[in-house]
């Protein structure tokens, strides 16, 4: 009786699989359409905002027992097939390939994309900005190391916006060609990750030499086929350089998190939950940073961050960095940059976004 109740049971997930694949190519055959849509009108084939509005309104639809977070997850990857189908998405990150970047570009665009690995956040910049690539995914700032100084240093003279962001919760893994966690006399790693690792560390393995290395992924790539080392360093660099997973979630504190920028040509129009980042220097002068302020504060507008920054060619002269909550387009955040404005010897726009999600 079981066995037949099962086999039923499997028939009805068959029919369901059926129909699942008959409405994904008939979706995918609309997608074509809209792609010769936005090829006659020369709008790019990734629009974060309008994928941002597609993941709210499934996210509604949703009645369970599938978690919202699978869903996102799902569609991800038939909206970046179904983008492939319309041109091939390229996207640069900061290498090398199975970095926390690598995963961060990965989970925001999907399998369907192509990759390419950079040297450094400049190279990553630098690609986009000579559109040999056409878009960049960068790390902005953790929440325990603080900012990237080096992304903010480009946007200040980049001509690239910020077009999305999203984040990324950083799980490390231990990593080896051995089975036995009892083999490893020597890990490698970068130095944050062995910093953020240092008390499960101490606790299971206190006779091991730590060393470091460039990056998470080239320490995975310096112990592939050594039995007594190991790596710290992402599931997707296990998969990738063919390591197995000894060891994770042995990062210390469970809510590391890093925030990716998204950066590209164009603008990204409002979706109703969005953030704007922008610059803005003052003068030189008691309460200009206050008076500044108070064009945000009396409008109730709330600030994600503030943040200073030196201007690496005048001693002691900072720019200010701002993401403040809604878009450039709103009728309240563009009264308040007008005013900003004259405020301010400097005010640039670095971009106006559909607002990331922090999932832990």
């Amino acid at each position: 009786m079981t066995r037949k109740r099962l086999d039923e049971m499997r028939m009805k997930m068959k029919e369901k699989d059926r129909e699942i694949i008959r409405l994904l190519n008939e979706r995918s055959q609309i997608s074509l359409e809209i792609g010769k849509v936005k090829g006659e009108g020369g709008i790019d084939v990734y629009d974060p905002a309008q994928e941002a509005r597609v993941h709210g309104y499934l996210q509604e639809l949703n009645a369970g027992p599938l978690p919202g977070k699978s869903v996102t997850s799902i569609f991800r990857e038939i909206i970046s097939a179904s983008r492939s189908l319309q041109r091939l998405t390229t996207v640069a990150f900061l290498g090398p390939e199975a970095s926390f970047s690598h995963l961060a570009a990965r989970m925001h665009f999907g399998e369907s994309s192509r990759f390419f690995p950079q040297t450094g956040i400049a190279r990553v910049f630098d690609e986009v900005e000579k559109e040999a690539i056409d878009w960049g995914v960068v790390p902005v700032e953790n929440s325990l190391e603080g900012s990237v100084n080096i992304t903010l240093d480009r946007l200040i003279t980049s001509s690239l916006k910020i077009r999305a962001e999203n984040y990324l919760r950083i799980s490390q893994c231990l990593i080896s060609s051995t089975e036995n966690i009892a083999d490893i006399k020597r890990i490698y790693s970068h130095p944050h990750a062995l910093a953020q690792c240092q008390v499960w560390l101490k606790t299971n393995l206190p006779n091991c030499v730590l060393a470091e290395a460039d990056s998470t992924a080239a320490a995975a790539q310096m112990v592939r086929d050594k039995k007594d080392e190991a790596a710290i360093g992402s599931a997707l660099a296990a998969n990738i350089y063919g390591l197995n997973i000894l060891a994770e979630g042995i990062e210390d504190n469970s809510s590391n998190m890093t925030r990716f920028l998204v950066i590209g040509r164009g603008e990204s129009e409002p979706t109703g939950d969005d953030k704007t980042s922008l610059i803005f220097a003052t003068p030189d002068s008691p309460g200009a940073l206050h008076r500044a302020l108070d064009s945000f504060a009396s409008r109730n507008i709330n600030l994600a961050k503030i943040e200073s920054h030196p201007v690496k060619e005048r001693l002691w002269e900072y720019l200010f960095f701002v993401d403040m909550l809604g878009h450039i387009n709103d009728e309240r955040s563009r009264s308040c940059l007008n005013e900003l404005k004259e405020k301010t010897t400097l005010l640039r726009i670095l971009g106006s976004y559909p607002k990331g999600r922090e999932r832990l």
